[in-house]
């Protein structure tokens, strides 16, 4: 059984909420003691997390993860070393989830060329954008680094004012 925990943390985009898996087989490999990261939402986010009956309260498993995108907000990290809970979207999801992960921090990517990179171009352009819009785990997988490809922001499940402060924090178009 599977136990599912939670933590607040202030940020500049507003209250994140941070829920977890607790894994029974101990510690992961980054050293945490067995909380994977399975969402990270923004106030207001379109389909985000909201807090369930039997979650657990938990901020101390969230130290490590608080601390990493502390470091992020303040400049002073371009990386995240989160480990993810499994299972989470479908199989083409997860593979755009994946792409959006190899997007260098500071840099941005139109929706295309990213379709291209998951072999979706062309008509999969709207289902990579619908697949981007369903990650879960805001900030640690840089979805606001996909913008159009006139070099606009579009479609960040958590606002656009939140994707122009997260690219303006990397240095990024914004």
């Amino acid at each position: 059984m599977t136990t599912t925990v939670y933590a607040r943390v202030e940020s500049p985009l507003g209250e994140l909420l941070l829920v977890g898996e607790v894994v029974a087989d101990g510690p992961d490999a980054a050293g945490v003691a067995g909380v994977r990261l399975r969402s990270l939402s923004v106030p207001g986010q379109k389909g985000g997390a909201v807090v369930q009956d039997g979650w657990r309260h938990a901020p101390e498993a969230f130290t490590e993860v608080a601390r990493q995108l502390e470091a992020y907000f303040a400049g002073r990290s371009t990386r995240f070393d989160v480990a993810f809970a499994e299972g989470a979207g479908t199989e083409f999801q997860r593979r755009v989830w994946s792409a959006l992960e190899s997007i260098p921090y500071g840099s941005t990517v139109s929706y295309g060329e990213l379709a291209a990179r998951v072999g979706a171009s062309g008509a999969g352009v709207r289902a990579v954008g619908t697949a981007i819009g369903r990650n879960p785990l805001l900030v640690v997988r840089p979805c606001h680094r996909v913008i159009g490809a006139d070099g606009a922001l579009r479609g960040y499940a958590g606002g656009l004012e939140r994707k122009k402060l997260l690219l303006g924090i990397e240095g990024g178009a914004g």
